[in-house]
C-alpha cells in the first residue's frame, strides 16, 4: 500500500472528565520527525506518543498537537495550608502582643498570603488514558489519510509510465529508419570524396558510427526500470527511496538516449521521457 508523507488528521473527545482535541500534520521529509506539543498537565504522556509515532510511521515532518480543556467539574479545587496559615495567625498575635494590642489579621490577609492556597490535587490518569486512545484513532485517521493521497499518487505515476512506454516504443520503431537515413547521409557525403578511400575501410566507418547511435540497450534498460517502478508501487512496505533511485536510473538513461540522438523526432522523445520522469520525481518525493 503506497503512502503519502502528506496528510491531516483530526480527533474530538468529550467526557465529564473536559475536552481533548488531537490535531496531526505531516508533509514529507527524509526522516521521521516529529514535533509534540502538549499541555503541561499532560506532558508526562511525550515518551508515549512519541513511541506510538515512530511504531506507526515511517518517514515524514509529524506535527502533533494536544488540546484539553477541562469540564467546570473536573477543575481541582483549592486547599488551604493549614500548618501556614497557623504559623502566619501565630506570628501576627505576636506582633500584636509587641505593641500592646491584639492581632488586627484577618481572615483574607491571611488566604492572600503565598502559599496558604493551595491547588487541591487531581488525578489525571483517566483524561491520561482517554487522550493515548484518542491518538490511536487519529493516527488511524492520518494513516488513512495518507493511503488515500499514496493511491492518487501511485495511479499518477503508473499513467507516466504507461506514457513513456509509448515514447519507448516510439523510439525503438524509428531506429531502423534513423540508422539508415545516418548510414545514407555518410555515404553520400563521402562518396564525393571515394577517390583514394579504402571500400572495406569505409563501411567499417559507417558501422562504428551506427553503433554509437544505436539505442537499443538504453531502451531496453529504460523497459526495465519501468517494469520495476510498477513492481515497487505493489509493495506493502515504504518504497520512496526506491522510488527515488529508480528516478534518477530512468533519468540516466533518457540523458543518454538524448546525447545519442541524430534525429528530430527522437531528440523530442527523449525530451518528452525527461519531463514525465521530472513529474514523477516531483510525486514521489512525497511518498513514504
Amino acid at each position: 500500500m503506497i503512502c503519502s508523507m502528506t496528510a491531516f488528521a483530526r480527533a474530538r473527545s468529550e467526557d465529564e472528565n473536559g475536552e481533548l482535541i488531537w490535531e496531526i500534520r505531516s508533509v514529507n521529509h527524509r526522516f521521521l520527525e516529529p514535533m509534540i506539543r502538549l499541555p503541561e498537565e499532560l506532558r508526562s504522556l511525550d515518551p508515549l506518543v512519541r513511541e506510538q509515532l515512530t511504531r506507526r510511521l515511517g518517514r515524514g515532518k509529524v506535527d502533533c498537537t494536544l488540546r484539553y480543556h477541562p469540564s467546570s467539574d473536573a477543575v481541582a479545587g483549592v486547599e488551604v495550608n493549614t500548618r501556614l496559615a497557623r504559623q502566619i495567625i501565630d506570628a501576627a498575635e505576636e506582633v500584636g502582643h509587641m505593641l500592646h494590642g491584639s492581632s488586627s489579621v484577618r481572615a483574607m490577609d491571611i488566604l492572600r498570603w503565598p502559599g496558604v492556597l493551595e491547588q487541591a490535587e487531581r488525578d489525571m490518569g483517566p483524561v491520561q488514558q482517554q487522550a493515548l486512545v484518542l491518538l490511536q484513532q487519529a493516527l488511524d485517521d492520518l494513516i488513512a489519510a495518507r493511503r488515500r493521497e499514496g493511491d492518487r499518487l501511485a495511479g499518477l505515476i503508473r499513467q507516466r509510465v504507461e506514457a513513456m512506454r509509448g515514447y519507448v516504443e516510439q523510439a525503438r520503431a524509428a531506429m531502423p529508419r534513423v540508422l539508415e537515413a545516418v548510414k545514407e547521409r555518410l555515404r553520400a557525403r563521402l562518396a564525393e570524396l571515394r577517390e583514394g578511400l579504402d571500400e572495406t575501410r569505409l563501411e567499417q566507418e559507417v558501422a562504428l558510427l551506427a553503433q554509437r547511435l544505436d539505442v537499443d540497450e538504453e531502451m531496453d534498460r529504460l523497459a526495465s526500470h519501468l517494469d520495476e517502478v510498477e513492481q515497487v508501487l505493489q509493495r506493502e512496505e515504504p518504497v520512496g527511496r526506491r522510488l527515488d533511485f529508480l528516478m534518477q536510473e530512468l533519468n540516466r538513461e533518457a540523458n543518454t538516449l538524448a546525447s545519442k540522438s541524430n534525429d528530430v523526432e527522437t531528440t523530442r522523445i527523449g525530451v518528452e521521457l525527461k519531463v514525465l520522469i521530472e513529474q514523477m520525481r516531483e510525486q514521489v518525493q512525497n511518498i513514504e
